[in-house]
């Protein structure tokens, strides 16, 4: 008799240096349980995240992606974190226009002395993808088999396409 494992997905968690990623240490350094499934990768500001980074970490098979900054109005960048949500809300528009569910990237707040939330929120994105089940996007699959297992950015599906549609903002601007 065979029995199904129980998927368990891959969360790439871009945290910024000055709030989340201490709040993440935090978590660890009171011993809070959050599952292990988050790959934490600490970036100057959540505003400096490249939506290149997250389209390359679902093309690299990450099943889920977490972006974590400083609330609004106590960036140390003054006021990179809004850059970072017209970003987030951009890039959740346009997973889905590729065929993944929005709910696989998620922005949260947590300042240096939140552990307990940023552990929650961590539990929190692990269930809802896990609910989601495996992201089963052949475009960056075939992508990746073709590359053996690193799909460069061009490679992915809106590759040939207009970057800056009518009515969107470039990176620049936003």
């Amino acid at each position: 008799m065979e029995t199904n494992p129980i998927f368990e997905p891959v969360i790439i968690g871009f945290t910024c240096n000055w709030c989340s990623y201490r709040a993440a240490d935090m978590a660890g350094m009171s011993r809070m349980k959050y599952p292990a499934n988050v790959r934490l990768i600490r970036v100057m500001c959540s505003g400096r995240l490249d939506p290149t980074f997250v389209l390359k970490a679902f093309a690299s098979g990450a099943d889920g992606v977490m972006v974590t900054g400083c609330h609004p109005g106590d960036c140390h960048y003054i006021e990179q974190n809004y850059k970072a949500l017209r970003r987030f809300l951009l890039l959740q528009r346009t997973l889905e226009q590729m065929g993944i569910e929005p709910e696989r990237l998620r922005l949260t707040w947590a300042s240096a002395a939140e552990g307990a939330k940023f552990a929650g929120e961590v539990t929190s994105m692990v269930e809802a993808v896990r609910g989601l089940g495996p992201l089963s996007w052949p475009l960056a699959s075939a992508a990746l088999a073709e590359h053996g297992g690193i799909a460069p950015v061009e490679e992915l599906p809106l590759a040939g396409q207009d970057p800056h549609p009518a009515g969107c903002v470039s990176q620049e601007d936003a």
